[in-house]
């Protein structure tokens, strides 16, 4: 039987998909999450005004920018994965939900579009749902006991 507080944690963990899975998992995790926190990067050093003065408020500007900057690092680290891939989803809906009301295209060649924001997206949709597999932090931390 599972304490109170590995009974939460899996709730929370899909079980730690190992093999193959992993190293894939490992593989996208590691390149999503460092384009994203690359992404961040500029953002968190000016947190309350990277999106521009009006566009939205610092308080939302500096949200999307540690979600992006440590939710990237977190989602390449794979720790608390479930709460950085929430965090990068939210942040993207809004980018994607920007990018459409301004009609621009998801596809551009050369121009505003919305295409890496869907992809980034995609992955940290799929990698909250999957789980960051055994080759995560997540795992080797909060897996031990949890599952077979």
């Amino acid at each position: 039987m599972l304490g109170p507080h590995m009974s939460l944690i899996a709730r929370v963990f899909p079980p730690f998909v190992g093999g193959r899975p992993a190293f894939g998992l490992l593989f996208v995790r590691v390149v999503s999450g460092s384009a994203m926190a690359i992404h961040g990067s500029g953002k968190i050093a000016k947190p309350f005004s990277w999106a521009g003065e009006g566009s939205f408020p610092a308080p939302a500007q500096a949200i999307a920018a540690i979600s992006e900057f440590f939710g990237g690092i977190a989602l390449a680290a794979g720790i608390l994965t479930p709460a950085a891939c929430l965090g990068i989803c939210a942040t993207l809906l809004v980018a994607i939900y920007t990018h459409v009301v301004k009609h621009q295209p998801f596809v551009a060649k050369g121009g505003p579009s919305y295409e890496l924001a869907a992809i980034h997206f995609a992955i940290a949709f799929a990698v909250g749902l999957v789980g960051p597999g055994k080759l995560s932090l997540d795992a080797a931390i909060f897996g031990k006991g949890l599952r077979k």
